[in-house]
Parts: C-alpha cells; structure tokens; sequence
C-alpha cells in the first residue's frame, strides 16, 4: 500500500472576482515548487497552509491532522500548526539578536527559554552562524540573515516547511551560495516542503515536484524533466525557454495558426502541441535552399540581450523567438523592422498530445 501523504490539502479561497481551488500533496521529505506568474494565487496558497488566510471551502490535512476544514468549522490558529515558514524578507525580530531570533520558535511552542537558546545555537551552528548569535538583524548580510530565518523555521521541527521566495532578496553571488547552502538543509528536512517561487532555477534545483498554478489552478504538474520537455501553456514555455504552439495535427505536419503548419519528426493525430527552443531557429536574409522543412518569412519586432547571446523577436505567421550570436547579428545587420526568412529543421522541434 502507498502511504499516505504528509500533506494533504485542497485549497479554496475566494476574494473577490478571485478565486484559488489548488489541490496539493506532498509526502515525507519532499519538496514541491508551486510557481505561477504574479497573481497566480502562490501566496494565497502559502498563506492559507500557515494559517494567514481562511479558506472558504475544502481542507488542511497535516500528518493525519486537520488543520483547517470549514465544513466542520476546524481551524487550527498559525502559532498551533506544526509549520515553519521562511518570508521572503525574513522578518527577523531587529530588537532582538540571531539567537534569540531562532528561539523564538521554541518558546512560542512552549519550550522553556534556556533549552530553546540551546537550540537555537544548534541550528546557528548548523547553518553556519554560530559566531553570529549575538549579532542582531541590523548587522548581518542578506545570506546571513536568510539562513537566521531558515533556522527560525527548521527549530520548531515542522511538519510542513515553506519557503516564500527565500532567495529573492539576494544578490546573485550571494543567492548562489545560498541556494547550494538551502538545497543541503532541504535534503536533511524530514518533513514536507513547499517553495513558493517565481525563479525556475530555484525550482530546478531545490525540489522533486513542480506545481505550476495559473489563475487560481494547476495548470501542470510533474518532475522538472517532464515540465521542461513537455509544456502545456505559454507560460510555461516561456519559464522553460520555448517556443510552444497547439494546434490539430495530421502525421508529421501540425497546423499551427490560420492554416500555417509546423513539420516535425514526431507523427500524431489529433490535438497537439509543438515546440522548439530559440537557438533552434535559424535567420537568412533571402529564403535559405537545403534541408529545413520549416521556413517563413518574418518581421524582426524586437532584440535583446539574453545571457551571451542576442534574443531576437519575430512577428509573422506564428511569433517566434530565436536566440543567435552578436556576430551573427552583426552580419546579418538584424534591426527592429527588418524582414527576414526563418529556418526551423523538423528535426529540432517536438510535437506532442494536446489532451484535454
């Protein structure tokens, strides 16, 4: 038999036009990424699980307890739930030190105040900051002061860690060591985690399972290898960096877009999704001869830096990204207006069931 999940909730919460219905589960040391443009409902979500925000329907099952459960009038204040939370901007206490900061906790659960200060300065140890204890907020860097927090959460030995955008104060050396740092305490968490973030490199790297939530609902769920290669909406394209388009498809050909058609290596029938990378599209000034079984002309709208290379946007019978190199640029004198012909081998693009 499958034991059951640690977490087991189904989150409804309704404010005004808005309304979150997310159904989540997370197991024994696992740790789920929720990700979602702003407004999605993350931190509706991540709220609701701490105890910040009532739901108006459905329930919080925490290691066989309910926590929350409006039908039956359950609800289990914030400082009761077996939950550690880490904000994203900490929210240490400024008048009182690292230590006491991680305490706090403890004490709140009702551990008396010497044996909460020990530990605590086990968990500054743990996360490297025991020459930091009497130090208070005002006088640590941000990692310092990030990982103050996450010992804050991890001292009262939650069930249920979550994590709200935890590494999106840093700066990007400082949220690199941090991260490995965070990804080490996760491994040793026996708990279940939920990391709220809009970052999908933090979610690459920190978590087993991504849930991805748009306007209140799961839009797609599953490991990063399954998100990453097959994404079901243009945000998630546009998180895992391709280029995506449904349409109905007849064997290797998919009609994309007013009767335009994309050719791909993959065969399918029916309902269908096809994407391909930007460094997949090749541009020529004049239609290019050969082996590419994709190609159209287009308008370049817009370019811009992306990492080494230059992301150019293209306006045409479908919208199009393509990344190419600035000496590729330079020769071919790419400017905003400029018409060009698109290459696209069917080799290089991936077609895919739509369902339902």
């Amino acid at each position: 038999m499958t034991a059951a999940p640690l977490l087991d909730a189904r989150l409804v919460v309704e404010h005004g036009d808005f309304r979150l219905d997310l159904r989540l589960t997370i197991d024994k040391g696992e740790v789920v990424a929720l990700l979602g443009p702003n407004g999605a409902g993350k931190t509706t979500a991540l709220r609701a699980l701490a105890g910040l925000r009532p739901l108006t329907a459905g329930y919080v099952t925490l290691d066989g307890r309910d926590l929350d459960r409006p039908d039956r009038r359950v609800w289990t204040p914030t400082e009761h739930r077996p939950i550690g939370v880490v904000f994203q901007d900490y929210l240490l206490f400024p008048h009182l030190s690292a230590l006491d900061n991680v305490a706090f906790g403890p004490r709140r659960h009702g551990v008396r105040r010497e044996a909460a200060r020990a530990r605590a300065a086990t968990w500054l140890d743990r996360v490297g900051l025991a020459d930091h204890a009497a130090r208070k907020p005002r006088h640590l860097s941000g990692g310092q002061a990030q990982r103050v927090a996450l010992a804050r959460a991890l001292a009262v030995d939650p069930a249920l860690l979550l994590l709200d955008e935890p590494l999106a104060a840093l700066d990007a050396r400082t949220r690199l060591d941090t991260r490995a740092e965070l990804h080490r305490h996760l491994a040793e968490h026996p708990g279940a985690t939920l990391l709220v973030t809009h970052d999908p490199l933090d979610a690459l790297v920190l978590a087993d399972r991504l849930v991805i939530v748009e306007h209140g609902r799961v839009v797609q769920e599953g490991d990063a290898a399954t998100i990453t290669a097959q994404p079901r909406t243009d945000y998630v394209a546009r998180l895992v960096g391709l280029n995506l388009y449904r349409g109905t498809a007849d064997g290797h050909t998919v009609r994309v877009a007013d009767g335009f058609a994309l050719t791909s290596a993959d065969r399918l029938d029916g309902d269908a999704f096809v994407a391909f990378p930007p460094a997949a599209v090749a541009l020529h000034p004049r239609r290019p001869d050969g082996s590419p079984r994709n190609v159209w002309a287009a308008t370049i709208s817009g370019i811009q830096r992306h990492g080494d290379n230059l992301r150019v946007q293209l306006d045409g019978p479908i919208r199009v990204a393509a990344d190419v190199t600035p000496a590729a640029a330079a020769h071919l004198r790419l400017i905003p207006g400029q018409p060009v012909w698109a290459a696209v081998k069917a080799a290089e693009t991936r077609a895919y069931p739509a369902g339902p």
